[in-house]
């Protein structure tokens, strides 16, 4: 396993992901553990890269809400590149569902994922995401958690 893979699985280890599959791509933490703070932010960077299946294309990544439907608790997830990006929402929380992909086009490179929600509240939710070339093979992908709090 190379440096920033360990570091990537340290980081999301951290952050509370408990997938024993970290470098799958996806993992399940508890955001806003304490359910009291409004402005809870989660930031990651993640880099795409050709690991030899060829160069990064996009950046996909959707969540799934798993905790009980709160009135106005939504959970959001951006992807940011340079001047681009996109976003998605799971507006159906505690169902089976992952929301759509949020599909963001930048090539090789570092991208930003942001998670945050729409008022305080606890949120149960596993997150997925992959960096996949021009013909969608999963490419390399690695990331590094900035902030959890």
């Amino acid at each position: 396993m190379n440096k920033l893979k360990l570091i990537s699985m340290v980081a999301l280890m951290s952050l509370g992901l408990q997938s024993p599959l970290v470098l799958a791509h996806g993992g399940n933490a508890l955001f806003d553990p304490a359910g009291d703070t409004p402005s809870f932010t989660a930031l990651a960077r993640i880099t795409c890269s050709d690991d030899g299946n060829g160069p990064a294309n996009q950046l996909i990544a959707r969540i799934r809400d798993n905790s009980a439907p709160v009135e106005g608790l939504y959970f959001s997830l951006q992807l940011l590149k340079g001047s681009k990006a996109t976003s998605v929402t799971d507006t159906t929380p505690g169902d089976a569902n992952y929301s759509d992909y949020a599909v963001l086009a930048g090539g090789n490179g570092t991208y930003y994922m942001l998670l945050n929600h729409t008022k305080a509240g606890a949120k149960d939710f596993d997150l997925e995401w992959h960096c996949l070339t021009a013909t969608n093979a999963h490419t390399g992908t690695d990331i590094i958690v900035d902030q959890y709090q």
